[in-house]
């Protein structure tokens, strides 16, 4: 069996207003690193999800943690390329574990994968796709429910960073 889903995706680029240095250390503050050391204690301990939901409440005070991240500038400097460019995997495991519940397919977009960079007359930009039209594409109303609240809480963590906020996320939280 094979399923295709087509499917349209707002990506949604942010002009940051402060340089590139800048606007990545706001976001490095904000959206802290996963403490895979402190999740791996509550798995080995078999907490309960609560402890977890918990915990990830104190560790993301914006709504979101850094899963990983890459710095592709040194890379491409090699080929002649000379702006900066960081992407990253930013999420949250408990409001991903209520997706995941209904189709684990949805870690395709889960955690959401952004860029901070800069163009050819060196403004700063932060890029990722709209939660909502990514994960409207599973065709189940709860999943596509979450998908608008990560709108919002995106909205507010681009108010927390000083950065515009695109009209399509919607009511911040």
């Amino acid at each position: 069996m094979i399923r295709s889903v087509a499917h349209e995706v707002n990506r949604l680029e942010v002009a940051a207003g402060v340089p590139y240095g800048e606007f990545r250390r706001r976001y490095e503050r904000a959206v802290p690193a996963f403490d895979a050391d402190r999740f791996a204690e509550l798995q080995r301990a078999g907490a309960p999800w609560e402890t977890v939901r918990r915990a990830t409440e104190e560790s993301a005070p914006h709504g979101f943690l850094r899963y990983w991240g890459f710095d592709v500038t040194p890379l491409m400097n090699l080929a002649g390329d000379r702006w900066n460019c960081v992407e990253y995997l930013m999420g949250d495991h408990t409001t991903a574990q209520r997706m995941f519940t209904r189709d684990p397919a949805v870690m395709l977009y889960a955690p959401l994968r952004t860029a901070i960079y800069e163009d050819a007359e060196g403004r700063t930009w932060f890029a990722v796709d709209q939660p909502s039209t990514r994960f409207a594409s599973f065709g189940d109303a709860a999943i596509a429910a979450v998908g608008v609240e990560l709108d919002h809480r995106l909205a507010a963590l681009l108010e927390r960073l000083g950065a515009p906020v695109p009209e399509v996320l919607g009511q911040r939280e």
